[in-house]
């Protein structure tokens, strides 16, 4: 499985880019669409359904891009009911421009919400956390110990939330390659954190 080109990826490619633009990554000025085209190519390494990719490749737009750019609504209009649900199931309870709940909330919030996700939003949600843990990674190449400074949470509280996701996702869908590969990214961070 290899994420494979097609007009709806395509579609999906510009809205993403469009909604994304000038936004950056964290870590550094990368734009911020070289996150989900990678969370595309992660999650096609799980699955071949063209929903999924095109979900993943969308999967930050309904938290992080104000709905008077591109509501769910748009999405659906576009991409089709599924691809919004999914987008949905792996989204944050957080609207960009308005106020946002607090950091340990949402990340509650999310934890619990993948209880009853379907498998195709599980294996989104391992792509992203995968693609962000391997970014945590390189930033701290780069940066060392003040890599945990650019985020929103300390080390203890970031492993937490991943180990946490990493915990439910092999539940839900036991011993598959995503799994594996999100707690090994998991595990590649945590020897990254700096000893108490």
């Amino acid at each position: 499985m290899s994420l494979t080109w097609t007009p709806t990826i395509d579609r999906a490619l510009a809205v993403a880019a469009r909604c994304h633009v000038g936004q950056t990554r964290k870590d550094d000025p990368t734009p911020y669409i070289a996150h989900p085209v990678a969370v595309a190519m992660i999650v096609s390494d799980f699955t071949d359904d063209q929903d999924v990719a095109v979900a993943a490749l969308l999967h930050d737009v309904l938290e992080d891009v104000p709905p008077s750019v591109y509501s769910a609504d748009d999405m659906t209009a576009e991409f089709g009911e599924r691809v919004t649900e999914l987008v949905r199931g792996v989204s944050e309870e957080k609207t960009a421009g308005e106020e946002t709940p607090p950091w340990r909330v949402r990340k509650e919030g999310y934890l619990a919400a993948l209880l009853d996700d379907s498998e195709e939003c599980l294996l989104i949600s391992a792509a992203d956390k995968i693609h962000n843990l391997r970014s945590m990674v390189a930033a701290h190449d780069k940066l060392g110990d003040e890599m945990w400074g650019i985020f929103n949470a300390g080390p203890e509280e970031k492993l937490w939330f991943y180990g946490a996701i990493a915990d439910a996702i092999a539940e839900r869908l036991g011993d598959c390659a995503a799994s594996r590969e999100l707690r090994r990214a998991v595990d590649d961070v945590a020897a990254l954190a700096p000893s108490a």
